[in-house]
Protein backbone atom coordinates (compact mmCIF):
# COMPACT_ATOMS: atom_id res chain seq x y z
CA UNK A 1 0.00 0.00 0.00
CA UNK A 2 2.35 2.64 0.99
CA UNK A 3 4.92 1.67 -2.80
CA UNK A 4 1.91 2.11 -3.81
CA UNK A 5 0.79 5.50 -2.53
CA UNK A 6 4.45 7.28 -3.28
CA UNK A 7 4.05 5.79 -6.76
CA UNK A 8 0.83 7.52 -7.31
CA UNK A 9 1.88 10.58 -5.54
CA UNK A 10 4.60 11.14 -7.91
CA UNK A 11 2.51 10.55 -10.82
CA UNK A 12 -0.14 13.29 -9.63
CA UNK A 13 2.48 15.67 -9.54
CA UNK A 14 2.93 15.06 -13.11
CA UNK A 15 -0.82 15.59 -13.58
CA UNK A 16 -1.58 18.09 -12.16
CA UNK A 17 1.32 20.39 -13.39
CA UNK A 18 -1.30 22.31 -15.07
CA UNK A 19 -4.68 22.41 -13.35
CA UNK A 20 -8.00 24.62 -14.40
CA UNK A 21 -10.66 25.26 -11.98
CA UNK A 22 -13.94 25.02 -13.12
CA UNK A 23 -16.00 28.27 -13.97
CA UNK A 24 -19.70 27.44 -12.79
CA UNK A 25 -21.22 27.78 -9.53
CA UNK A 26 -21.60 24.23 -8.46
CA UNK A 27 -19.87 23.84 -4.69
CA UNK A 28 -18.07 20.09 -5.50
CA UNK A 29 -18.30 18.14 -2.26
CA UNK A 30 -16.44 14.69 -2.99
CA UNK A 31 -17.76 11.61 -1.35
CA UNK A 32 -15.93 8.26 -0.39
CA UNK A 33 -19.52 6.74 -0.30
CA UNK A 34 -22.54 8.29 -1.80
CA UNK A 35 -26.14 7.98 0.22
CA UNK A 36 -28.03 5.43 0.53
CA UNK A 37 -31.59 7.17 0.97
CA UNK A 38 -32.57 10.74 1.23
CA UNK A 39 -35.31 9.50 3.56
CA UNK A 40 -34.71 10.06 7.36
CA UNK A 41 -37.32 7.73 8.30
CA UNK A 42 -34.88 5.25 6.78
CA UNK A 43 -31.69 6.39 6.42
CA UNK A 44 -28.74 4.91 8.51
CA UNK A 45 -25.06 5.11 6.96
CA UNK A 46 -23.52 8.91 7.58
CA UNK A 47 -23.36 9.92 4.54
CA UNK A 48 -27.03 10.06 3.85
CA UNK A 49 -27.71 10.98 7.92
CA UNK A 50 -25.58 14.41 7.33
CA UNK A 51 -27.23 14.93 3.79
CA UNK A 52 -30.65 14.37 4.99
CA UNK A 53 -29.56 16.74 7.95
CA UNK A 54 -29.15 19.61 5.26
CA UNK A 55 -32.69 18.78 3.53
CA UNK A 56 -34.86 18.29 6.91
CA UNK A 57 -35.79 19.64 9.86
CA UNK A 58 -36.20 18.15 13.10
CA UNK A 59 -37.65 19.31 16.58
CA UNK A 60 -34.51 18.85 18.46
CA UNK A 61 -30.53 19.44 17.98
CA UNK A 62 -27.95 19.40 20.47
CA UNK A 63 -25.84 22.03 21.77
CA UNK A 64 -21.74 21.90 21.75
CA UNK A 65 -21.98 19.30 25.33
CA UNK A 66 -24.65 17.51 23.52
CA UNK A 67 -27.63 18.30 25.06
CA UNK A 68 -31.13 18.58 23.72
CA UNK A 69 -31.70 21.72 22.15
CA UNK A 70 -35.12 23.30 20.48
CA UNK A 71 -34.74 23.41 16.74
CA UNK A 72 -38.66 22.77 15.15
CA UNK A 73 -39.77 23.36 18.15
CA UNK A 74 -39.28 24.13 22.51
CA UNK A 75 -40.86 21.76 24.69
CA UNK A 76 -42.31 21.61 28.66
CA UNK A 77 -42.61 18.39 30.73
CA UNK A 78 -45.85 18.29 32.02
CA UNK A 79 -45.52 15.38 33.44
CA UNK A 80 -42.84 12.39 33.83
CA UNK A 81 -44.47 10.55 31.03
CA UNK A 82 -46.06 13.81 29.23
CA UNK A 83 -44.11 16.35 26.72
CA UNK A 84 -45.36 18.94 25.05
CA UNK A 85 -43.92 20.77 22.05
CA UNK A 86 -44.74 24.03 20.60
CA UNK A 87 -43.58 24.61 17.23
CA UNK A 88 -41.94 28.02 16.51
CA UNK A 89 -41.74 30.32 13.21
CA UNK A 90 -38.73 28.51 12.02
CA UNK A 91 -38.21 26.29 9.40
CA UNK A 92 -42.46 25.57 9.12
CA UNK A 93 -42.09 25.70 4.81
CA UNK A 94 -41.69 22.74 3.27
CA UNK A 95 -39.84 22.71 0.00
CA UNK A 96 -43.24 22.02 -2.11
CA UNK A 97 -44.30 25.41 -0.60
CA UNK A 98 -47.15 24.06 1.85
CA UNK A 99 -46.65 24.47 5.88
CA UNK A 100 -44.88 22.37 8.65
CA UNK A 101 -47.54 21.62 11.08
CA UNK A 102 -47.83 19.20 14.00
CA UNK A 103 -50.19 16.90 11.73
CA UNK A 104 -46.82 16.73 10.04
CA UNK A 105 -44.98 15.79 12.90
CA UNK A 106 -47.65 12.98 13.88
CA UNK A 107 -47.41 11.60 10.74
CA UNK A 108 -43.61 11.39 10.45
CA UNK A 109 -43.73 9.47 13.95
CA UNK A 110 -46.47 7.36 13.48
CA UNK A 111 -44.85 6.29 10.14
CA UNK A 112 -41.61 5.68 11.74
CA UNK A 113 -43.75 3.65 15.02
CA UNK A 114 -45.63 1.71 12.36
CA UNK A 115 -44.02 -2.10 12.55
CA UNK A 116 -45.24 -2.47 8.87
CA UNK A 117 -42.93 0.51 8.22
CA UNK A 118 -40.08 -1.76 9.27
CA UNK A 119 -38.14 2.07 10.10
CA UNK A 120 -34.45 1.25 12.13
CA UNK A 121 -35.50 3.96 14.42
CA UNK A 122 -39.16 2.83 15.49
CA UNK A 123 -36.22 1.23 18.53
CA UNK A 124 -35.27 4.44 20.21
CA UNK A 125 -39.08 5.70 20.35
CA UNK A 126 -40.99 2.47 21.86
CA UNK A 127 -41.06 5.00 25.26
CA UNK A 128 -43.57 6.57 23.10
CA UNK A 129 -47.48 5.40 23.86
CA UNK A 130 -49.59 8.09 21.95
CA UNK A 131 -49.17 11.70 20.50
CA UNK A 132 -51.81 13.72 20.33
CA UNK A 133 -51.96 17.41 18.64
CA UNK A 134 -53.73 19.78 20.03
CA UNK A 135 -53.15 22.33 17.57
CA UNK A 136 -51.34 23.32 14.09
CA UNK A 137 -48.71 24.31 16.32
CA UNK A 138 -49.02 21.98 19.61
CA UNK A 139 -48.07 18.81 19.77
CA UNK A 140 -48.32 16.18 23.10
CA UNK A 141 -45.82 13.03 23.28
CA UNK A 142 -46.96 10.83 25.81
CA UNK A 143 -44.68 8.10 26.96
CA UNK A 144 -45.45 4.23 28.54
CA UNK A 145 -42.67 5.31 30.88
CA UNK A 146 -40.48 8.45 32.77
CA UNK A 147 -37.70 9.35 29.79
CA UNK A 148 -35.71 12.11 31.42
CA UNK A 149 -33.73 11.45 27.71
CA UNK A 150 -36.82 11.75 25.57
CA UNK A 151 -36.40 15.16 23.89
CA UNK A 152 -33.39 14.18 22.36
CA UNK A 153 -34.45 11.16 20.97
CA UNK A 154 -36.82 13.29 18.67
CA UNK A 155 -33.90 13.86 15.99
CA UNK A 156 -35.94 12.32 12.68
CA UNK A 157 -36.34 15.11 9.85
CA UNK A 158 -40.30 16.00 9.34
CA UNK A 159 -42.19 15.36 6.17
CA UNK A 160 -44.97 16.06 4.55
CA UNK A 161 -48.06 14.35 5.93
CA UNK A 162 -50.03 14.89 2.70
CA UNK A 163 -46.71 12.98 0.79
CA UNK A 164 -47.05 10.55 3.26
CA UNK A 165 -50.42 9.68 2.29
CA UNK A 166 -49.48 9.23 -0.83
CA UNK A 167 -46.55 7.20 -0.62
CA UNK A 168 -44.29 9.66 -2.15
CA UNK A 169 -40.91 8.65 -2.88
CA UNK A 170 -38.52 10.39 -0.20
CA UNK A 171 -35.61 8.33 -0.57
CA UNK A 172 -35.36 9.31 -4.01
CA UNK A 173 -37.05 12.65 -4.12
CA UNK A 174 -36.49 14.56 -0.67
CA UNK A 175 -39.20 17.14 0.27
CA UNK A 176 -38.29 18.61 3.87
CA UNK A 177 -37.95 22.23 5.31
CA UNK A 178 -34.19 22.57 5.92
CA UNK A 179 -31.75 24.85 4.47
CA UNK A 180 -31.45 23.06 1.32
CA UNK A 181 -33.30 21.66 -1.03
CA UNK A 182 -33.34 19.09 -3.51
CA UNK A 183 -32.61 19.22 -7.46
CA UNK A 184 -31.93 16.05 -9.28
CA UNK A 185 -29.74 12.42 -8.76
CA UNK A 186 -29.37 11.55 -12.55
CA UNK A 187 -27.05 9.10 -11.02
CA UNK A 188 -26.18 7.30 -7.88
CA UNK A 189 -22.66 8.85 -7.71
CA UNK A 190 -23.93 12.65 -8.48
CA UNK A 191 -26.26 14.21 -6.21
CA UNK A 192 -27.47 17.89 -6.69
CA UNK A 193 -28.44 20.28 -3.99
CA UNK A 194 -29.61 23.99 -4.01
CA UNK A 195 -29.11 26.16 -0.76
CA UNK A 196 -32.56 28.31 -0.11
CA UNK A 197 -31.26 31.20 1.02
CA UNK A 198 -29.05 32.12 -1.94
CA UNK A 199 -29.36 29.21 -4.70
CA UNK A 200 -26.09 28.14 -4.12
CA UNK A 201 -26.09 25.04 -5.64
CA UNK A 202 -24.27 22.15 -3.96
CA UNK A 203 -23.06 18.70 -6.25
CA UNK A 204 -22.16 15.75 -4.13
CA UNK A 205 -19.74 13.27 -5.95
CA UNK A 206 -18.92 9.77 -4.96
CA UNK A 207 -15.43 9.10 -5.51
CA UNK A 208 -14.46 5.84 -3.94
CA UNK A 209 -10.33 5.97 -4.00
CA UNK A 210 -9.39 8.45 -1.72
CA UNK A 211 -6.13 9.20 -3.95
CA UNK A 212 -8.71 9.97 -7.14
CA UNK A 213 -10.80 12.03 -4.92
CA UNK A 214 -7.36 14.06 -3.84
CA UNK A 215 -6.41 14.06 -7.53
CA UNK A 216 -9.72 15.22 -8.37
CA UNK A 217 -9.15 18.05 -5.24
CA UNK A 218 -5.79 19.53 -6.67
CA UNK A 219 -6.99 19.57 -10.31
CA UNK A 220 -9.81 22.19 -9.60
CA UNK A 221 -13.10 19.13 -10.56
CA UNK A 222 -13.77 18.92 -6.52
CA UNK A 223 -13.95 21.93 -4.29
CA UNK A 224 -14.14 20.55 -0.65
CA UNK A 225 -13.42 16.89 0.66
CA UNK A 226 -13.96 16.16 4.35
CA UNK A 227 -12.36 12.75 6.19
CA UNK A 228 -11.29 9.61 4.72
CA UNK A 229 -8.16 10.28 3.75
CA UNK A 230 -4.68 8.85 4.96
CA UNK A 231 -2.04 11.20 6.77
CA UNK A 232 0.43 10.86 4.00
CA UNK A 233 -2.48 12.25 1.67
CA UNK A 234 -3.35 14.81 3.76
CA UNK A 235 0.92 15.84 3.82
CA UNK A 236 0.51 15.55 0.49
CA UNK A 237 -2.17 18.01 -0.27
CA UNK A 238 -0.75 20.64 2.81
CA UNK A 239 1.86 21.18 0.60
CA UNK A 240 -0.14 21.92 -2.54
CA UNK A 241 -0.29 25.99 -2.98
CA UNK A 242 -4.03 25.37 -4.20
CA UNK A 243 -5.19 23.15 -1.28
CA UNK A 244 -6.15 24.53 2.83
CA UNK A 245 -6.50 22.51 5.41
CA UNK A 246 -8.30 22.53 8.74
CA UNK A 247 -8.52 19.92 11.61
CA UNK A 248 -10.77 20.35 14.22
CA UNK A 249 -11.51 18.07 17.49
CA UNK A 250 -14.13 14.97 16.99
CA UNK A 251 -15.81 12.58 18.96
CA UNK A 252 -15.63 9.11 17.32
CA UNK A 253 -13.98 7.02 19.45
CA UNK A 254 -11.50 4.34 19.15
CA UNK A 255 -11.43 1.44 21.16
CA UNK A 256 -9.82 -2.10 21.82
CA UNK A 257 -12.10 -4.37 22.91
CA UNK A 258 -12.00 -7.69 24.75
CA UNK A 259 -13.49 -11.13 25.04
CA UNK A 260 -14.45 -10.90 28.87
CA UNK A 261 -15.31 -14.88 28.37
CA UNK A 262 -11.76 -15.80 26.96
CA UNK A 263 -9.63 -17.99 29.49
CA UNK A 264 -7.10 -15.52 28.54
CA UNK A 265 -8.31 -11.89 27.73
CA UNK A 266 -11.16 -12.61 30.13
CA UNK A 267 -8.23 -12.10 33.49
CA UNK A 268 -8.16 -8.06 34.67
CA UNK A 269 -4.22 -8.54 34.97
CA UNK A 270 -3.76 -9.26 31.34
CA UNK A 271 -6.62 -6.20 29.75
CA UNK A 272 -4.29 -3.60 31.91
CA UNK A 273 -1.08 -5.21 31.00
CA UNK A 274 -1.86 -4.49 27.55
CA UNK A 275 -3.38 -0.57 28.39
CA UNK A 276 -0.14 -0.07 30.02
CA UNK A 277 1.86 -1.43 26.61
CA UNK A 278 0.20 0.84 24.09
CA UNK A 279 1.97 4.04 23.30
CA UNK A 280 -1.58 6.11 21.95
CA UNK A 281 0.84 9.34 22.05
CA UNK A 282 2.86 7.97 19.44
CA UNK A 283 0.77 6.21 17.24
CA UNK A 284 -1.12 9.96 17.19
CA UNK A 285 1.90 11.23 16.08
CA UNK A 286 3.50 8.98 13.60
CA UNK A 287 0.42 7.19 12.51
CA UNK A 288 -2.41 9.80 12.64
CA UNK A 289 -0.67 12.49 11.65
CA UNK A 290 -1.29 14.27 15.12
CA UNK A 291 -5.21 14.42 13.97
CA UNK A 292 -6.48 12.38 17.23
CA UNK A 293 -6.21 13.09 21.14
CA UNK A 294 -5.93 10.41 23.57
CA UNK A 295 -9.15 9.30 24.53
CA UNK A 296 -9.82 9.53 28.59
CA UNK A 297 -13.50 8.25 29.06
CA UNK A 298 -15.38 5.03 28.02
CA UNK A 299 -17.70 6.27 24.92
CA UNK A 300 -18.23 9.93 25.75
CA UNK A 301 -15.65 12.71 25.55
CA UNK A 302 -15.19 14.29 28.72
CA UNK A 303 -17.12 17.58 27.24
CA UNK A 304 -20.27 15.52 26.85
CA UNK A 305 -22.72 16.74 29.19
CA UNK A 306 -22.57 13.35 30.87
CA UNK A 307 -18.81 12.44 30.34
CA UNK A 308 -16.17 12.44 32.96
CA UNK A 309 -14.03 15.26 32.80
CA UNK A 310 -11.79 13.22 35.89
CA UNK A 311 -11.55 9.95 34.77
CA UNK A 312 -7.81 8.39 35.31
CA UNK A 313 -5.91 7.10 32.19
CA UNK A 314 -3.78 3.88 31.35
CA UNK A 315 -0.52 5.92 30.20
CA UNK A 316 2.46 4.33 28.45
CA UNK A 317 4.16 2.26 31.15
CA UNK A 318 5.86 -0.71 29.87
CA UNK A 319 7.28 -1.63 32.99
CA UNK A 320 4.46 -2.14 34.99
CA UNK A 321 2.82 -4.10 31.65
CA UNK A 322 5.91 -6.29 32.20
CA UNK A 323 5.35 -6.79 36.32
CA UNK A 324 1.77 -7.44 35.84
CA UNK A 325 2.39 -10.08 32.73
CA UNK A 326 4.74 -11.63 35.54
CA UNK A 327 2.36 -11.36 37.72
CA UNK A 328 0.37 -13.27 35.75
CA UNK A 329 2.85 -16.13 35.34
CA UNK A 330 3.63 -15.43 31.61
CA UNK A 331 7.47 -15.25 30.66
CA UNK A 332 10.24 -15.49 27.91
CA UNK A 333 10.08 -18.51 28.29
CA UNK A 334 6.15 -18.86 28.78
CA UNK A 335 5.38 -15.46 26.48
CA UNK A 336 1.55 -14.46 26.06
CA UNK A 337 -0.11 -15.86 23.05
CA UNK A 338 -2.76 -13.49 21.66
CA UNK A 339 -4.62 -13.22 18.55
CA UNK A 340 -6.22 -9.81 17.25
CA UNK A 341 -8.72 -9.56 14.56
CA UNK A 342 -9.37 -6.10 12.52
CA UNK A 343 -10.52 -5.63 9.02
CA UNK A 344 -8.69 -5.23 6.09
CA UNK A 345 -8.53 -1.19 5.62
CA UNK A 346 -4.91 -1.23 5.06
CA UNK A 347 -4.74 1.86 7.11
CA UNK A 348 -6.65 -0.02 10.31
CA UNK A 349 -3.85 -3.06 9.65
CA UNK A 350 -1.19 0.10 9.83
CA UNK A 351 -2.47 0.96 12.88
CA UNK A 352 -3.06 -2.65 14.49
CA UNK A 353 0.70 -3.48 13.31
CA UNK A 354 1.99 -0.63 15.16
CA UNK A 355 -0.12 -2.03 17.82
CA UNK A 356 0.92 -5.29 17.61
CA UNK A 357 5.12 -4.47 17.82
CA UNK A 358 4.26 -2.11 21.28
CA UNK A 359 3.07 -5.38 22.63
CA UNK A 360 5.71 -7.30 21.52
CA UNK A 361 8.35 -4.73 23.78
CA UNK A 362 6.20 -6.15 27.01
CA UNK A 363 6.34 -9.65 26.04
CA UNK A 364 3.14 -10.38 24.11
CA UNK A 365 3.10 -12.58 21.09
CA UNK A 366 0.01 -10.99 18.92
CA UNK A 367 -1.16 -12.83 16.00
CA UNK A 368 -2.98 -10.33 13.65
CA UNK A 369 -5.57 -11.46 11.96
CA UNK A 370 -7.50 -9.09 9.19
CA UNK A 371 -10.51 -9.48 7.13
CA UNK A 372 -13.03 -8.08 4.88
CA UNK A 373 -15.63 -6.02 6.32
CA UNK A 374 -18.37 -8.37 6.22
CA UNK A 375 -16.18 -11.72 8.00
CA UNK A 376 -14.86 -9.78 10.45
CA UNK A 377 -17.80 -7.88 12.36
CA UNK A 378 -19.43 -10.99 12.09
CA UNK A 379 -16.83 -12.78 14.13
CA UNK A 380 -16.91 -9.62 16.72
CA UNK A 381 -20.87 -9.93 17.03
CA UNK A 382 -20.35 -13.66 17.07
CA UNK A 383 -17.09 -13.51 19.93
CA UNK A 384 -15.11 -15.30 18.03
CA UNK A 385 -12.20 -12.81 19.02
CA UNK A 386 -9.89 -12.27 21.46
CA UNK A 387 -9.15 -8.98 20.99
CA UNK A 388 -10.23 -6.44 18.19
CA UNK A 389 -10.56 -2.69 17.27
CA UNK A 390 -13.28 -0.35 15.83
CA UNK A 391 -14.75 2.99 16.52
CA UNK A 392 -18.21 4.28 17.47
CA UNK A 393 -19.36 6.62 15.43
CA UNK A 394 -21.72 9.89 16.36
CA UNK A 395 -22.49 9.46 19.83
CA UNK A 396 -24.90 11.78 20.94
CA UNK A 397 -26.97 9.96 23.67
CA UNK A 398 -25.57 8.55 27.21
CA UNK A 399 -28.46 5.41 26.64
CA UNK A 400 -25.72 4.01 24.44
CA UNK A 401 -24.16 2.62 27.59
CA UNK A 402 -26.88 0.31 28.29
CA UNK A 403 -26.92 -1.66 24.31
CA UNK A 404 -22.75 -1.59 25.03
CA UNK A 405 -22.29 -2.86 28.23
CA UNK A 406 -25.40 -4.23 29.94
CA UNK A 407 -25.84 -7.95 30.18
CA UNK A 408 -28.77 -7.50 28.32
CA UNK A 409 -27.42 -6.39 25.47
CA UNK A 410 -25.30 -9.00 24.20
CA UNK A 411 -25.51 -9.63 20.42
CA UNK A 412 -28.45 -9.88 18.94
CA UNK A 413 -29.80 -7.61 21.60
CA UNK A 414 -27.15 -5.15 21.66
CA UNK A 415 -23.53 -4.43 21.22
CA UNK A 416 -22.36 -6.34 24.39
CA UNK A 417 -19.70 -7.77 22.00
CA UNK A 418 -17.06 -8.98 24.93
CA UNK A 419 -19.80 -10.13 26.71
CA UNK A 420 -19.34 -7.91 29.89
CA UNK A 421 -21.15 -9.34 33.03
CA UNK A 422 -21.70 -7.01 35.85
CA UNK A 423 -23.91 -6.48 38.47
CA UNK A 424 -22.64 -3.17 39.48
CA UNK A 425 -22.02 -2.22 35.92
CA UNK A 426 -25.82 -3.09 35.12
CA UNK A 427 -27.58 -1.57 38.39
CA UNK A 428 -25.82 2.04 37.31
CA UNK A 429 -27.15 1.57 34.08
CA UNK A 430 -30.38 1.35 35.46
CA UNK A 431 -30.13 4.35 37.87
CA UNK A 432 -29.03 6.15 35.14
CA UNK A 433 -32.23 5.58 33.11
CA UNK A 434 -34.50 6.26 36.18
CA UNK A 435 -33.17 9.20 36.88
CA UNK A 436 -35.58 11.81 37.02
CA UNK A 437 -33.02 14.66 35.97
CA UNK A 438 -30.48 15.32 33.73
CA UNK A 439 -28.04 16.38 36.60
CA UNK A 440 -28.78 13.35 38.57
CA UNK A 441 -28.11 11.23 35.61
CA UNK A 442 -24.95 12.60 34.78
CA UNK A 443 -23.75 11.70 38.02
CA UNK A 444 -24.78 7.92 37.61
CA UNK A 445 -23.24 7.68 34.12
CA UNK A 446 -19.83 9.29 36.20
CA UNK A 447 -20.18 6.52 38.61
CA UNK A 448 -20.66 3.94 35.85
CA UNK A 449 -17.51 5.73 33.59
CA UNK A 450 -15.16 4.82 36.69
CA UNK A 451 -16.56 1.06 37.19
CA UNK A 452 -15.89 0.20 33.46
CA UNK A 453 -12.34 1.62 34.15
CA UNK A 454 -11.70 -0.65 36.93
CA UNK A 455 -13.11 -3.30 35.03
CA UNK A 456 -11.58 -2.20 31.32
CA UNK A 457 -13.63 -4.26 28.81
CA UNK A 458 -12.42 -1.46 26.27
CA UNK A 459 -8.75 0.03 26.37
CA UNK A 460 -9.64 3.29 25.44
CA UNK A 461 -7.47 4.69 22.64
CA UNK A 462 -8.21 7.98 21.05
CA UNK A 463 -10.97 10.40 19.54
CA UNK A 464 -10.16 11.01 15.92
CA UNK A 465 -10.03 14.75 14.63
CA UNK A 466 -12.04 15.51 11.29
CA UNK A 467 -9.54 17.00 8.39
CA UNK A 468 -11.48 19.29 5.59
CA UNK A 469 -9.20 20.12 2.97
CA UNK A 470 -11.06 22.68 0.30
CA UNK A 471 -9.76 24.50 -2.47
CA UNK A 472 -8.40 27.90 -1.73
CA UNK A 473 -11.52 29.51 -3.09
CA UNK A 474 -13.72 28.39 -0.61
CA UNK A 475 -14.41 29.46 2.82
CA UNK A 476 -16.13 30.01 5.91
CA UNK A 477 -17.13 26.28 6.52
CA UNK A 478 -16.67 25.21 9.95
CA UNK A 479 -15.98 21.32 10.92
CA UNK A 480 -18.52 19.93 13.58
CA UNK A 481 -17.50 17.73 16.08
CA UNK A 482 -19.91 14.87 14.95
CA UNK A 483 -18.88 15.27 11.23
CA UNK A 484 -21.98 16.69 10.16
CA UNK A 485 -22.02 18.85 6.57
CA UNK A 486 -23.71 22.16 8.15
CA UNK A 487 -20.71 23.87 7.02
CA UNK A 488 -22.48 23.85 3.82
CA UNK A 489 -24.78 26.25 5.38
CA UNK A 490 -22.11 28.97 5.82
CA UNK A 491 -19.83 28.03 3.18
CA UNK A 492 -18.42 30.32 0.35
CA UNK A 493 -17.42 29.73 -3.17
CA UNK A 494 -15.45 32.35 -5.18
CA UNK A 495 -14.90 30.60 -8.55
CA UNK A 496 -12.23 31.62 -11.15
CA UNK A 497 -9.86 30.30 -13.44
CA UNK A 498 -7.28 29.58 -12.05
CA UNK A 499 -3.91 28.14 -13.62
CA UNK A 500 -1.06 26.36 -11.68
CA UNK A 501 2.22 25.91 -14.33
Amino acid sequence: MKIRLLLILSLMSLLVACSEQSQDNNLRFGLSAAPVSLDPRFATDATSTRINRLLYSALVDFDKSLRPIPKLATWEQLSTTHYRFQLGNNGREFHDGTRLTAHDVKATYDFILDKNNASPHSGSLKVIKQIKVQDPDTIDFILNKPDTLFPGRLMAGIVPAALINSEHAFNKQPVGSGEFEFVKWPQSSHLYLKRRKDGQAVEFLEVKDPIVRALKLVRGEIDLLQNDLSPEMITWLDNRSEVKITKGQGTNFTYLGFNLQDSVTGQFAVREAIAYAINREDIIRYILGDAARPASSFLLPPTHWAGHPGLPTYSYNPDKARALLAKAGYSKNNPLKLSYKTSNNPFRIRIATVIQQQLAEVGIDMDLRSYDWGTFYGDIKAGSFQIYSLSWVGIKMPDIFRYVFHSNAIPPNGANRGRLKNTKIDTLIEQAETATSLEVQAAYYRDLQVALFKELPYVPLWYEDHVLVTRQQVSGYTLAADGNYDGLKTVVLRKSPISND
